[in-house]
Order: structure tokens, then sequence, then C-alpha cells
């Protein structure tokens, strides 16, 4: 009877605790390294977003100045709304909006907000034709360790 025990036993096939703690190891492994850069995607598309609104923003403001004899003092956050229609001036379900336009005799700034994921600000900054761009946060998501994309 024993014999037979033994004979079964064998004849079993499975995996050894140790085996499945191994696959349990190297799945946590693999879960700590993906999972935080899964989380930051969020805030990059974000950032990207704000970006993309910010240089609309700036073909808005050029455009707005032009059709005023280069006036950049007519640059306001309502008359680009007025102007482009789609570049939001509020936050929405975290998404990226333009925070900030107003001109000048030498020039203007445009800034977007990237909404809460981020909390990044990209600013576009026009004066005398000298154009600089920055971003708060530097060193994180899309906004580079300078301060300047």
């Amino acid at each position: 009877m024993l014999y037979r025990l033994r004979q079964r036993s064998k004849d079993e096939g499975g995996f050894t605790l140790i085996e499945l703690l191994v696959v349990i190891l190297i799945i946590g492994i693999l879960a700590a390294i993906a999972i935080p850069s899964f989380l930051n995607q969020k805030s990059k598309a974000n950032d990207a977003s704000a970006k993309e609104l910010v240089r609309s923003a700036q073909t808005t403001a050029e455009t707005i100045a032009t059709d005023n004899n280069g006036d950049y003092t007519t640059v306001t956050t309502a008359k680009i709304n007025e102007v482009e229609k789609s570049i939001p001036l509020k936050e929405v379900n975290g998404a990226a909006f333009l925070s900030k336009a107003e001109g000048s005799a030498k020039g203007y700034t445009v800034e977007a907000t990237a909404g809460k994921a981020s909390g990044n600000t990209f600013t576009i900054e026009n004066k005398e034709g000298v154009v600089k761009r920055t971003c708060t946060k530097a060193g994180t998501g899309s906004c580079p360790s300078s301060g300047e994309w």
C-alpha cells in the first residue's frame, strides 16, 4: 500500500512552493517597476496638452496684434478666447487651460496650466521680438530641469 501511495505522488504534476514564490517575486518586481511609470503618464499628457494650448494662444495673440496694426496691448485672455473659442479658460475635469494672457506695448505673455495631475505652468513670453518659453516645477513631468522648454 505504501508503494502505491509513493508511486501516485510521483505521478502527480504540480509546482513546488519555491517555484510559486519565485514567480510571485518576479511579478512583484515587474509591478514595482511598471506602476510608477504608468502613473506618470497622465501628468505628461496634461503637460503636453498645456504646451499645445500655450502655443495656440501664442498664435492667436500674434493674430490679434496683426489685426490691430501690431498693437500687443489688445492681447487679453478674453480676446484670445473670443478669437479662438477652443482654448479653455478654466480647468474642467483636471484638464489643461489658459490661465493668463496679457499684452503690453513691448510684447505679450501667455500662460497655460497643465491641470491637477501635473500642476506645471507653461509660459511663452514675447518681449520686443525675443521669445522665451519657461515652465514651473523644473525637472518634473515634461518640464526640463533648466525650466525652459
